[in-house]
């Protein structure tokens, strides 16, 4: 596999859990999952997302007091990972850590709806918020009006040497991804804990070892934030990404 396109295609046909998060009472499988996360492509692309173009994702809130400014990078809900993943589909280029000191560039901005007022989009940037339906006038709704969108394939996958993340191309990830299953023999019944965040310089290693890795062994992923080792529903991890867990997230790539 050379792109994150190949490996969200492979995943839909898979049966099994992919993703448990804190905020979600039922596991995401991987049918529904994929099959969002094409969705949520074919929704960013009718906002002008495209290959080569850019896009930011502010990852949270999980915990509750976070506002503006403070992306910690861990999620109690899909939503930004289905942002991330959908931007991926397209070849576009992802941006996880957005500053409320300038305005916010890229073809789209996908925030916390209660985030909204905090930051500025630069002209032509359009605004999508998920968590909540958004209060502003012209943000999209990124839960409501995904569930409507196209459930098949975007089409004009991405090339391998597309950059997803500034400086890091599909086949960086993919193949961080791979070492990480290969290293740790990570198969259909392993679970995954997600403890890094997935923002700032974490972002690379938390992607490509905590979510890419686990996807490509057909395993599950547990979105924990900072309690490494502790999983969503108590089960112990087969593995754990994050600072203090098995895997750095810098020293998969």
């Amino acid at each position: 596999m050379e792109t994150v396109a190949d490996l969200v295609a492979a995943g839909r046909d898979r049966d099994g859990v992919v993703l448990s998060v804190p905020g979600r009472t039922t596991d995401y499988r991987y049918d529904d999952f994929c099959t969002s996360v094409w969705k949520s492509g074919n929704l960013l692309r009718h906002y002008g997302l495209r290959a080569g173009a850019a896009a930011t994702v502010a990852v949270g809130p999980k915990e509750p007091d976070t506002g503006p400014g403070e992306t910690l990078g861990w999620f109690d809900s899909a939503d930004p990972l289905l942002a991330v993943l959908g931007a991926a589909q397209l070849g576009a280029t992802v941006d996880l850590d957005p500053s409320p000191d300038a305005a916010v560039e890229g073809r789209v901005f996908v925030l916390p709806a209660a985030w909204v007022d905090g930051y500025e989009a630069a002209p032509g940037t359009s605004v999508v918020a998920y968590g909540g339906p958004p209060e502003g006038s012209g943000v999209v709704h990124f839960e409501r009006e995904r569930w409507s969108e196209n459930p098949m394939q975007p089409p004009d996958p991405p090339a391998a040497g597309d950059d997803l993340l500034a400086g890091y191309t599909h086949d960086d990830l993919v193949g961080a991804a791979e070492r990480v299953v290969d290293k740790h023999a990570l198969g259909a019944d392993d679970r995954v804990a997600l403890a890094a965040p997935l923002a700032s310089e974490d972002a690379p290693g938390a992607l490509a070892a905590g979510v890419l890795a686990p996807i490509l062994a057909g395993a599950s992923v547990v979105a924990t934030g900072p309690a490494v080792g502790v999983a969503a529903d108590g089960l112990e991890p087969s593995l754990v990404v994050g600072a203090d867990g098995d895997v750095e997230p810098g020293a998969v790539l």
